[in-house]
């Protein structure tokens, strides 16, 4: 009898340190969140790796403010292209950086930058016009417009994204749906499909996950 009730004792002391143990073997176990991958070239200088980086850029916005990289320095940001115009792809695209904007207004380190492609239309009165009609904040949503040939060379070297003219389309120009996830050192995150919502859920995680890894 003495000794089953030494054996019952010790079961009571040694199965909840034993389960705490089982616990911390799994939690260890565990995989790690994966960083989201860095797009573009890369090359190694000195046995440092350099990424592809955004390249130095100045447009103006609806409030006639200068944006450059510094406006997004240590913020993550997303960057598309379209035309106030535009009766194809960009009224579905701004619906859906509108559930973006929405989905981020509680992260004051995030924003939005949307260049026009028909910079000779699409003044700043008229993209002032235009944000105000969404009803989004120029603080968080930044409409810009600048030389054209500046926002085509950013668009297709630096985002590696369309943006040009044809006049062969409806439209007069050939843009592409996507949407540039950039991280705060200014590279490229993550590419989407504007135009589909399930990319854009995507997105939307992917904003928050890129959150985490530059603030651990």
């Amino acid at each position: 009898m003495k000794l089953r009730f030494d054996l019952s004792r010790r079961a009571s002391v040694v199965l909840p340190v034993l389960l705490v143990a089982i616990v911390s073997i799994l939690e260890s176990c565990k995989t790690k969140e994966l960083p989201l991958p860095i797009f573009g070239e890369r090359k190694v200088v000195n046995g440092d790796t350099l990424f592809h980086r955004i390249a130095p850029f100045a447009f103006v916005d609806q409030d006639s403010a200068v944006v450059t990289n510094d406006t997004f320095r240590g913020k993550v940001y997303v960057a598309d292209f379209f035309f106030t115009s535009c009766r194809t792809i960009c009224p579905i695209m701004k619906t859906q950086m509108l559930r973006v904007y929405e989905a981020t207004r509680d992260m004051p380190d995030v924003q939005i930058i949307s260049h026009t492609i028909d910079p000779e239309y699409d003044t700043v009165a008229l993209l002032r016009d235009f944000a105000k009609r969404l009803g989004v904040e120029s603080g968080r949503w930044h409409f810009v417009t600048g030389i054209k040939d500046s926002i085509y060379k950013i668009a297709q070297t630096s985002y590696f994204a369309t943006a040009l003219e044809d006049k062969s389309e409806p439209d007069g120009f050939i843009h592409s749906g996507a949407f540039l996830l950039i991280d705060r050192q200014g590279r490229i995150r993550g590419k989407y499909d504007g135009t589909k919502e399930e990319e854009v859920n995507r997105l939307i995680v992917d904003i928050k996950k890129l959150r985490r890894e530059s603030n651990p």
